[in-house]
């Protein structure tokens, strides 16, 4: 399957298979490593609040946003 075959299904489709990809991960015992970045980023977004230089947004400030 590749990303035209996915572009293919409908929305109803599209959410079952994303929500049967995430059911057989759930059932699997490996654990799922995350990644460093993952780590680099979170320390540095919680300096930023330490320092009282992060901002804020509300949800709808930030669909706002995506939208332009």
């Amino acid at each position: 399957m590749n990303i035209n075959d996915v572009k293919k299904m409908s929305r109803a489709e599209r959410l079952q298979a994303m929500e049967a990809l995430w059911d057989s991960l759930l059932y699997e015992n490996q654990e799922i490593g995350t990644p460093k970045w993952h780590e680099e980023v979170l320390e540095e977004r919680k300096k930023t609040i330490a320092d009282g230089s992060a901002r804020f947004v509300s949800l709808s400030e930030l669909k706002a946003s995506r939208r332009r």
